[in-house]
């Protein structure tokens, strides 16, 4: 190819990554803010990236000035001298007077990132490999717990559906259960987690906090508009670390609180009696419950898992050979692998899903695990 066909190729790569079909999507700054405090910190990273901006034009620009002007090939001769006193002064104090104007509104907006006093709502987020759990324990709604997993199909991700990967708006970033609060309300959201670090994320809302096993973070928002807002866990936290979305839906007050008495009854209805005598078709039909909420996408509804990925359960060697051998396995997971604990789980639930899924599809071991079991195991 000769010169004239690579500027060809050159003028046709620089329009055609300048028109605006292919930068319709292209996005350089921040998400659009949905809280005051989101504002803030829109208006602080604005301010702090045009004092850089004028910064680097000042600094470069006189760099290339003086470099140009008093270039040896229009016969200038270099300048013999120590020091200058107003010169180092001058870039001492201008520095210092920067920072100083950066430092004024940066505190005020670090100040009002950690100010989690008086909230109207407390809301626990605990990090899982690879899910969201979450407590709402204080103000309207208390009492409300439940899990939050990626709901996205597996055959988008694993490519065998590309079409609807493609038409799907919300690829990787949907859940079965989100975190619902209500509008213009203050949330304080307590971070932990039950394996490695994660963070919970959502950038709308500028919320960003840690998530360390062993302690307890916090942050908080306030959501001035009803909508529906997404993030992800930002910290690496293993295999499957895009796969753990965050969805937040923000309600009005009074859809709130309908949302939070529905569910509060279904709390109640699921609370299980700790001293209750389980029949064997009692723990196969709350297990059964039990998988469809933490099993079902890694194993599939029919068992069979997903070839290469995860592994069949019908006919496991493992769910059919001895019952304290899967009671371990399912409270201690197993490293190296996607199966992660779930000793977070409750005795019944644990002794329902381990009685179901010894006996069901292929698997007819015939015995039942009870909650007993799963406490003897724990200790």
């Amino acid at each position: 190819m000769g010169i004239k066909g690579i500027w060809k190729w050159a003028v046709a790569g620089a329009l055609y990554f300048w028109s605006l079909a292919a930068w319709a999507e292209y996005k350089l700054n921040l998400q659009t803010p949905q809280t005051l405090l989101g504002e803030k910190i829109y208006d602080l990273h604005t301010i702090i990236t045009v004092i850089c901006f004028v910064i680097f034009i000042g600094v470069f620009g006189f760099m290339f000035y003086a470099v140009f002007k008093h270039r040896k090939s229009v016969g200038h001769k270099a300048a013999q001298f120590h020091e200058n006193i107003v010169v180092e002064v001058a870039w001492t104090l201008i520095p210092a007077a920067i920072l100083v104007a950066m430092a004024v509104p940066a505190t005020g907006t670090l100040i009002a990132m950690r100010d989690t006093s008086e909230p109207d709502l407390t809301i626990k987020a605990t990090g899982y490999q690879w899910k969201w759990g979450y407590d709402y324990l204080k103000g309207e709604g208390e009492g409300i717990s439940f899990y939050s997993t990626l709901s996205t199909p597996r055959a988008q991700i694993d490519g065998r559906d590309v079409a609807g990967r493609n038409a799907n708006p919300n690829y990787l970033l949907e859940v079965d259960n989100h975190v619902v609060v209500p509008v213009g309300k203050k949330v304080r959201v307590l971070t932990t987690a039950a394996d490695v670090l994660h963070a919970w994320y959502v950038p709308a809302l500028a919320v960003k906090q840690d998530a360390v096993p062993g302690f307890i973070r916090d942050t908080w928002f306030k959501a001035e508009k009803a909508g529906i807002y997404r993030g992800q866990c930002a910290e690496l936290c293993g295999k499957d670390h895009g796969f753990m979305p965050i969805v937040v839906e923000v309600m009005e007050q009074a859809q709130y609180t309908a949302w939070a008495s529905a569910q509060q009854k279904k709390v109640a209805a699921a609370k299980v009696d700790p001293n209750k005598t389980w029949t064997p078709e009692e723990l196969k039909a709350h297990g059964e419950k039990v998988y469809a909420q933490n099993c079902v996408a890694c194993h599939q509804a029919t068992g069979m898992g997903v070839p290469g990925a995860f592994p069949a359960l019908s006919g496991s060697k493992v769910v059919n050979g001895p019952a304290a051998d899967q009671i371990k396995l399912v409270l201690n997971g197993k490293q190296g692998t996607a199966m992660n604990a779930f000793k977070h789980l409750s005795d019944a639930d644990l002794a329902g899903v381990i009685t179901y899924t010894r006996n069901s599809w292929n698997n007819k071991v015939g015995d039942a695990t009870t909650p007993a079991d799963i406490k003897a195991a724990r200790n």
